[in-house]
């Protein structure tokens, strides 16, 4: 019988790639970084600024394959620019098709990018052993004329500039499918997933952490109250921290109620945090005792001198395996109260576990226990706390968040898309960069780029909130920023309280006041996205009833056409949308990511259909 499904199959592949053949399905098509060019032009015939020079050849080397009648050698600094007219403002992004020829391949050199003569962009140029499409990155411009600089700045750069473009980028669309990782969300957790998606790219969620534990004298609103005041004005998204729910020295703090007061009653977002602690004798403890809150850390264990081993947590029959169990089940128990009381929760566990991770060199380690051993082992604890979560204690309503961060190996601690629903970034000043109000636009579409623009990015912690204005300009579009606790809000040098106004009263920014009175409704279709001084729509999204294994097209039923339309989309055809039901339906292999591997299984669940 196996065999001859497997001929059937094969007879279906043939079919499917014969019509690819038939012109169905193209070659991948290569999207354009600049989506409407202003300038674009030989290097050559640009301005060559001084230490820069028009040749041919390199001393007595020659690097063929350029255009026209020579390059530009940025040499000992030198580059070249050129004036653009820009009819509006927007994000710019500037392009060359370059060289850099010394050294060995990987090896870079440093180039600067200036506007009317302010440094707006460094980069790296890399050596590649031939000439290629290099981008520079993207900036806002206002309307207006500018001249545009790119080369050394300083001495001993050596890149070779052959042509060189700009005009404005081509920005990500910020459309994200409104289904949750959880493919068994609770009602009130697809309607909010539904929310988010809607406004995302359109409006920022104006957020605050409380403080935890019986700070401020036990007061809980004290931000809230200076928000009010300040503003007259609530934020929509409140930040709650579980970390006295733990099995050492934990009490209830009440956390919990809050929560669902906040969202059931108020009609606010919630998002979670967890400190959990760890016991710094962890040797000498035995499970089940009470541990002093000062006998415990959230530390690494560099800093904390914990003899916890993160790494063994992840090994079953462990202490620390049982330490963690307990931590989950604890845990489990508050949001299992939530769960029941139709409240949805953004949950972003184990955050900044990268941290410190090698930021500051080779000596750094992250800053908490549970990154400590490195992206490896947080992974497959990310992991088996979700597993833990959905499958031993269904607990379903959980947006989940991960904090990632805009370093070249950030992405090794990202556990896989179907574990995340948002990116998270924790923005602090002189951590490393002092932002001011700048949006950071540059983290943003990195991290929107670590999911290829699939996954919502949020500010999840701060000192000084970023200029709404310049967010929209920008095209960095968080979805909600919210602040730290005490004087990371009220501080002046943060964020005083003109700007505190101008941002909580700006038709870009959501307030709790205008929230959906039916936010939590019946998870069918997105509430309205109340995008202020603008006509909204309310658009109809797919329901998890159409979550069908093998349903590309998501009509209900698994026909030839699916197949087909998965050859497509596996090729790339720009002419074929496959929506994120019909991804999650087309995941046959049990593997991340669709292959041509969930092709072959479409094809024989077909033949044995």
């Amino acid at each position: 019988m196996q065999k001859n499904r497997k001929k059937a199959a094969a007879f279906l592949t043939a079919a499917v790639l014969t019509a690819g053949a038939a012109g169905v399905m193209p070659a991948a098509p290569v999207s354009a970084q600049i989506k409407t060019a202003l300038y674009e032009g030989e290097a050559e015939a640009c301005t060559v600024t001084a230490g820069g020079e028009v040749t041919t050849k390199v001393y007595q080397d020659e690097y063929p394959g350029y255009s026209g009648d020579g390059f530009v050698w940025a040499g000992n600094s030198g580059g070249v620019s050129f004036e653009v007219d820009m009819k509006e403002g927007g994000m710019c992004e500037l392009r060359s098709r370059c060289r850099m020829y010394l050294g060995s391949k990987g090896d870079t050199r440093t180039q600067t990018v200036f506007a009317d003569g302010s440094k707006v962009l460094t980069a790296e140029v890399p050596n590649m052993g031939e000439w290629y499409d290099f981008s520079f990155g993207s900036f806002y411009l206002d309307a207006g004329k500018h001249k545009i600089e790119i080369g050394g700045q300083g001495s001993y750069y050596f890149v070779l500039y052959d042509t060189v473009s700009f005009g404005y980028a081509k920005m990500p669309d910020l459309r994200i499918e409104p289904v949750p990782a959880d493919r068994q969300a609770t009602p009130q957790t697809i309607a909010l997933m539904q929310y988010l998606t809607s406004v995302y790219g359109k409006q920022i969620l104006s957020g605050q952490q409380e403080i935890y534990g019986g700070g401020h004298d036990g007061n809980y609103e004290y931000e809230f109250d200076y928000i009010k005041d300040t503003t007259g004005k609530l934020p929509a998204v409140r930040g709650f921290d579980l970390m006295n729910y733990n099995p050492l020295y934990g009490w209830d703090d009440n956390s919990t109620e809050r929560i669902i007061e906040w969202v059931n009653e108020r009609g606010g977002i919630a998002t979670v945090c967890c400190h959990w602690n760890v016991p710094k004798d962890f040797d000498g403890y035995t499970l089940g005792e009470p541990v002093d809150w000062q006998a415990c850390s959230y530390k690494n264990y560099q800093d904390s001198g914990s003899t916890f081993n993160t790494a063994n947590v992840i090994k079953e029959g462990t202490k620390e395996r049982a330490l963690f169990d307990e931590m989950v089940r604890m845990i489990a128990e508050q949001f299992s109260r939530m769960q029941e009381a139709g409240v949805p929760v953004i949950f972003r566990p184990l955050h900044e576990a990268q941290g410190n991770y090698h930021r500051f060199g080779d000596s750094g380690t992250a800053w908490f226990w549970w990154g400590d051993r490195g992206p490896e082992v947080f992974k497959e604890l990310w992991k088996l706390l979700y597993t833990e979560l959905t499958e031993t204690y269904g607990i379903h309503n959980l947006i989940w968040e991960l904090n990632l961060y805009e370093l070249e190996n950030s992405m090794e601690w990202y556990p896989g898309a179907e574990y995340v629903d948002i990116i998270a970034y924790d923005k602090y000043e002189g951590s490393p960069t002092r932002w001011g109000k700048d949006p950071a636009t540059s983290v943003f579409l990195t991290l929107v780029g670590y999911s290829d623009d699939t996954k919502m990015v949020s500010i999840a912690e701060c000192d000084s909130i970023p200029d709404a204005v310049r967010m929209k300009n920008e095209g960095a579009w968080w979805l909600y920023v919210c602040p730290w606790y005490d004087t990371y809000l009220t501080d002046a040098q943060y964020n005083a309280k003109d700007f505190l106004k101008e941002f909580y009263t700006s038709d870009l920014v959501t307030t709790l006041d205008e929230l959906p009175a039916d936010l939590y409704g019946s998870g069918e279709t997105p509430p309205d996205s109340q995008t202020k001084g603008s006509e909204t729509t309310t658009e109809p999204t797919q329901s998890t009833e159409r979550l069908v294994r093998g349903d590309v097209d998501v009509n209900g039923t698994v026909q030839i056409a699916d197949a087909v339309m998965l050859a497509r989309y596996l090729a790339e055809d720009s002419k074929v949308v496959v929506s994120a039901e019909g991804r999650f339906n087309a995941e046959l292999d049990g593997q991340e990511g669709l292959t041509s591997n969930d092709l072959v299984e479409l094809l024989i669940m077909l033949a044995g259909s």
